[in-house]
C-alpha cells in the first residue's frame, strides 16, 4: 500500500524522500506549502501536532492498521523498522546509527538552520553576531563529521538512516556557506551518496 508523505522541499523533507526511494517503498507526495502557512491547517495538525513537516501516513502500519508519524527522525526509524533496511537489528550495531541520527537532529540541522535565518536578516548589526556564532558552530559540526568519516565509509559503518538524515542538511552546504572541499572526508561521503540511484530519485521527487 502507498505511503503518503506530507512535506515541502526542505532538508527534512528530503531525508524522507531519499529514504523512501532507497527502501523501494511506494509513496505519494502531498505538498504542504510552508510559505503559505499550510502547516497550520487543522487536517495537518491532526497528523503533525507540532505543525512541522514532514509527516507520513502509512495505511499499512503495525498490525495492518493505518498509522501517522511526525518528526523526520522518528519517520526514518519507523521506516527502517518497517522494512528492515538501513537500521541494524543487532543493538550494538544499531547504537552508532542512533547516535549519529540524534547528532543530526540535535545539531546538524538546527544550527545550519540558524545560519539560513541570520543570512536573511537585513540589519547588519542584527545579522553580524548571530551569523558568526552559528556559522562557527556549523563549521565545527562539519569538522566532527569529517573526523568520523576518516575512519568509516558511512557514519555508522554501513549505510543507514543516519546518513539519509545528515545528507538532507549537507545538501544545503552552499547555503551554509561551507565549501565541502575543506572537509575531504565529507566530500567523499557526499559524492558516494549522490552516486546512488535511490538518492538521486529522492532528490528528484517533486516536493513543492
Amino acid at each position: 500500500m502507498t505511503i503518503t508523505l506530507h512535506t515541502w522541499n526542505t532538508p527534512n523533507g528530503r531525508k524522507i524522500s531519499v529514504a523512501l526511494e532507497e527502501m523501494n517503498l511506494p509513496y505519494t507526495v502531498n505538498t504542504v506549502d510552508i510559505t503559505k502557512g499550510e502547516q497550520f491547517a487543522p487536517d495537518f495538525l491532526r497528523i503533525s501536532p507540532n505543525n512541522k513537516i514532514p509527516a507520513i501516513v502509512d495505511p499499512d502500519g503495525p498490525g495492518g492498521q493505518p498509522v501517522s508519524v511526525f518528526e523526520s527522525g522518528a519517520i526514518l526509524l519507523y521506516l527502517g523498522e518497517k522494512t528492515g533496511k538501513f537500521l541494524p537489528a543487532d543493538l550494538r550495531e544499531r547504537i552508532p546509527v542512533l547516535e549519529w541520527l540524534m547528532w543530526q537532529m540535535g545539531g546538524f540541522g538546527p544550527i545550519p538552520g540558524q545560519v539560513h535565518h541570520f543570512r536573511a536578516v537585513e540589519s547588519e548589526v542584527d545579522r553580524r553576531y548571530g551569523l558568526k556564532r552559528y556559522s562557527d558552530e556549523t563549521h565545527r559540526l562539519y569538522g566532527v563529521l569529517d573526523r568520523r568519516l576518516a575512519d568509516t565509509e558511512f557514519v555508522a559503518g554501513d549505510l543507514s538512516v543516519a546518513d539519509f538524515a545528515i545528507l538532507g542538511w549537507a545538501w544545503r552546504h552552499e547555503r551554509h556557506q561551507v565549501e565541502l572541499g575543506s572537509y575531504p572526508n565529507v566530500r567523499r561521503w557526499y559524492d558516494a551518496l549522490w552516486a546512488r540511484p535511490g538518492v538521486q530519485r529522492g532528490f528528484a521527487a517533486r516536493l513543492d
